[in-house]
C-alpha cells in the first residue's frame, strides 16, 4: 500500500496546548508510527509547516524535533496548494479571523475551542466553511478520555438505568505568578484578550453533556473573579478582570440535572483534576481522566446518619473500578487521525465547526445568565441564528 504526503499548516504550536498535545503527542506521534491508515490500506504522512509570529521560537521547536518547515508569513503558507489542512491552537481572540483566512484560501479547518469569542462570529465561520465546501473539525478531546469512554460504555450497557444527575468538578490552583510561575498564560485572565473560564470551559461541557448524557436545554451560571490581580510572564502586575471560576447548573433532556464547578482557584482533594459523578436508578459511577469506579444498586451500602460519633466507614472502598480491558491512545491523537481520515477518505464525522458553535452558544448564554441572575433556555442553534445576526 502507498504512503502519501499530507501538508499541514500548524498555527499556535509554540503554546502549551498546541505544542504538547497537538504537535508532539499527535502529529509527531503519527509520523513516528508511519502515518494514518486509511480504509483502503494507504497511509497519510503529515508534513507540518509551523507558522507563527516569533521566528526564534518556531525555529527552536522545529530544530528540537527535526522539522524543516517554519514561517512567519501566514499568507504565503495559505497560498501553497500543497498544504491542505490549516490548524489553529492560538489565542481565542485571533481564531475567527484566522479561520476565515484559511477558509478563503480553500483549506480544510481543524482547530481548538472556542472557535470564536461570540456566537455570531462562530456561526459566520461555520457557515463560511460549509458554503466554500471545506471540511472542518473542532477539538473535543474530553470525549476521548479513558474515564469518559468508560462512562459511555456504562451508559450504553444500561448500567445506570434512568440517569438522574451529573456532578462535575474541574480545576486546580493556578499560581498568581508572584512567588511561583503561573501554569497558564496571562491572556486567560484578561477580558480584552478573550480570557475567562466560562468561555473556555462551558464549550467543553456542552459537547460532554450533549454526547454523553442529554441535550442541554437550559443553563444557570454564576461566574466569579476571585483573584483580581496577577503577575504576567514578564513579572508585571496586571488586572485579572476575567472570570476565573464558574458554578453552573444545566437542565438536560430527559429530566437530567447536571451541575459542574469550574475553577482555577481551587485546591484539589479528589481523585483527579476533573471528576464526573453520574447517578442513576440502577447504579452510579465516578470518572476522572483515566479511571472510572462504579457502585451498582445491589451493592449500595446502607449509610446511617449519626453526627454524634466519628465516621468510620471508608466510602471510597465501597466502589469497584472499571478495568482497563483495552489500551487507550492519546485522545488528541485519536481525534486527529479521525479527522485526517474524514478529509482524505470521507469517513463519517460529526465534530465540525457548527458543533463548535454550540459550545460558544452555551458560554454566551452562561455569561448572560450570570449578568441577569436567572435561568436561560438554550434554543436550537438554527433558531438562535437569527437572533445572533440581529445582535
Amino acid at each position: 500500500m502507498a504512503t502519501h504526503r499530507l501538508g499541514l499548516i500548524m498555527h499556535g504550536v509554540t503554546g502549551r496546548m498546541g505544542y504538547n498535545q497537538h504537535l508532539v503527542r499527535s502529529i509527531l506521534a503519527i509520523r513516528e508510527q508511519g502515518g494514518v491508515t486509511l480504509p483502503n490500506g494507504d497511509r497519510m504522512m503529515p508534513d507540518p509547516i509551523l507558522v507563527g509570529r516569533n521566528a526564534d521560537k518556531l525555529a527552536e521547536v522545529a530544530n528540537r524535533h527535526g522539522l524543516s518547515r517554519v514561517s512567519t508569513d501566514l499568507a504565503s503558507a495559505l497560498a501553497d496548494p500543497d498544504d491542505t489542512i490549516f490548524f489553529d491552537a492560538g489565542s481565542t481572540q485571533m481564531r475567527a479571523d484566522l479561520l476565515r483566512q484559511a477558509i478563503d484560501a480553500g483549506k480544510h479547518i481543524y482547530c481548538e475551542k472556542p472557535i470564536a469569542e461570540t456566537l455570531g462570529d462562530a456561526l459566520a465561520v461555520a457557515r463560511l466553511a460549509r458554503a466554500r465546501g471545506v471540511k472542518s473539525g473542532v477539538v473535543q478531546d474530553k470525549l476521548y478520555l479513558p474515564g469518559l469512554r468508560k462512562l459511555a460504555m456504562l451508559r450504553d450497557s444500561g448500567f445506570f438505568g434512568r440517569i438522574l444527575s451529573v456532578r462535575g468538578e474541574f480545576g486546580y490552583w493556578v499560581f498568581e505568578g508572584d512567588w511561583q510561575q503561573a501554569q497558564r498564560p496571562s491572556w486567560n485572565y484578561r477580558k480584552a484578550e478573550g480570557g475567562g473560564i466560562i468561555l473556555d470551559m462551558l464549550c467543553h461541557w456542552r459537547y460532554v453533556l450533549d454526547n454523553l448524557f442529554g441535550k442541554v436545554q437550559a443553563v444557570s451560571c454564576l461566574g466569579a473573579n476571585h483573584i483580581p490581580e496577577r503577575v504576567d510572564e514578564h513579572g508585571h502586575v496586571y488586572s485579572a478582570d476575567a472570570d476565573d471560576s464558574a458554578y453552573a447548573t444545566f437542565q438536560l433532556e430527559g429530566g437530567i440535572v447536571a451541575h459542574i464547578n469550574s475553577s482555577w482557584c481551587v485546591r484539589v482533594k479528589r481523585d483527579d483534576l476533573v471528576t464526573f459523578q453520574v447517578d442513576g436508578t440502577l447504579g452510579s459511577a465516578v470518572a476522572g481522566l483515566t479511571r472510572c469506579a462504579t457502585q451498582h444498586r445491589v451493592n449500595t451500602p446502607r449509610p446511617v446518619w449519626n453526627p454524634d460519633v466519628p465516621q468510620t466507614t471508608v466510602f471510597n472502598n465501597q466502589w469497584e473500578d472499571v478495568p482497563d480491558n483495552q489500551a487507550y491512545d492519546n485522545g488528541f491523537k485519536v481525534q486527529w487521525e479521525e479527522f485526517i481520515r474524514h478529509v482524505i477518505a470521507g469517513t463519517p464525522w460529526t465534530r465540525d465547526l457548527m458543533e463548535g458553535a454550540k459550545g460558544v452558544q452555551l458560554a454566551e448564554l452562561g455569561l448572560k445568565s450570570w449578568a441577569e441572575r436567572r435561568w436561560i433556555d438554550v434554543p436550537d442553534l438554527a433558531e438562535s441564528a437569527s437572533n445572533s445576526k440581529a445582535a
